[in-house]
């Protein structure tokens, strides 16, 4: 007998880092369980499997605007529409599948439904090293305000202790869980692809200039600010730093207009990050924490050596001196030294990384 899952995720279908990780677990659900996933979710993109989940009443349009100029409620909220909605939405499944901060409603309707399994998957590494990573950030540079509050923390905290499942995407999360107390057979590891798209050139494109790119959220908690102080150090009048995304702050947007306008080799570039890595000589990923973060790999799946930080799952498809670097969190001056090797010795000709079967 098939049996029937549900796999719920406020966010666009294979859309951005969370969407692609959504796409994979659906697909992962699917080919143990044929014709039984269904996926609830903000934009299906068309798939057939998918159930749009939306709320267009007028007072979240009101508390949404009220809450732009807050990272963190902007986030809670929005996570937490969701939650509200798909749970009035959900049916009776074998096994519910959500990711945390937008799924404690979610899983309090599964278990009145009688759904008898319930598996979180947490894209971040444990919710206090988060804050406790964020709250390092905004001391050192406090234009904004981070993603994650009080009350997304306690969300999720309740949603740790409610599943029977917890899915991370590397060592470093499962580290963190284990390091406060969560039994191992408890976490389960699912390994994060990039697209097939992201793939080496036959040929170097030629370029005169000395190309340093990053692609993300351009925010404090990604360690933007950590990459500029090292750039600002970077005489060669040939060396251009591009950030591949958006704002989410009016306090980092004002940040990034004082610095964009002191310095001209600094350009922020919204949109597909492809065309950007494919005239990379190297990416940098200052980020004070991430579950794994797809943009990095992406950039090795393309050939270009990476800089990551030690809060970054990532890290452990670098190896030293060979396809990039990992520098401590949240210390420019490794990022700038290990700039500086690579334009005087580029890491070029490597093999892009291995990726191992998903582990269950």
């Amino acid at each position: 007998m098939s049996l029937k899952t549900a796999v719920t995720c406020g966010t666009n279908f294979g859309g951005g880092g969370l969407g692609q990780h959504l796409k994979l677990v659906v697909e992962d659900e699917e080919r143990t369980n044929p014709g039984g996933v269904r996926c609830y979710c903000s934009n299906g993109n068309g798939d057939p499997r998918c159930i749009e989940v939306r709320d267009p009443s007028r007072l979240w349009h009101l508390i949404g605007k009220v809450a732009r100029y807050s990272p963190g409620w902007r986030s809670f909220l929005g996570c937490d529409r969701f939650d509200e909605t798909a749970s009035h939405r959900l049916g009776k499944f074998d096994r519910v599948i959500g990711f945390v901060g937008q799924c404690d409603k979610i899983f309090s309707a599964a278990r009145r439904h009688g759904s008898c399994y319930l598996v979180v998957h947490a894209a971040n590494s444990h919710v206090d090293n988060v804050r406790n990573l964020h709250a390092r950030a905004r001391t050192l540079c406090p234009v904004e305000a981070p993603w994650l509050n009080g009350a997304q923390a306690n969300k999720t905290r309740h949603e740790y202790s409610t599943t029977d499942e917890i899915v991370v995407a590397s060592e470093y999360t499962r580290k963190t869980f284990l390091e406060r107390g969560f039994k191992p057979e408890m976490l389960s590891r699912i390994w994060l692809l990039p697209d097939s798209r992201f793939t080496p050139l036959l040929e170097p494109l030629p370029r005169s200039t000395f190309n340093i790119v990053y692609v993300g959220a351009v925010t404090v908690a990604k360690g933007v600010p950590v990459l500029l102080n090292a750039f600002e150090q970077i005489t060669n009048p040939e060396a251009r730093l591009t950030l591949v995304g958006g704002y989410t702050s009016p306090g980092m947007r004002k940040f990034m207009t004082a610095k964009m306008a002191k310095d001209s080799r600094i350009t922020l570039a919204p949109g597909d990050p492809l065309p950007h890595l494919m005239q990379a000589d190297v990416c940098v990923h200052p980020s004070w924490e991430d579950g794994w973060a797809y943009a990095p790999a992406e950039a090795l799946a393309c050939g270009v050596p990476t800089i990551v930080t030690q809060d970054t799952g990532m890290k452990e498809l670098i190896n030293e001196g060979i396809n990039g670097y990992v520098v401590p969190t949240g210390e420019w001056e490794p990022i700038l030294e290990r700039i500086r090797a690579i334009e005087l010795k580029p890491l070029r000709g490597f093999k892009p990384p291995e990726y191992p079967v998903v582990v269950r």
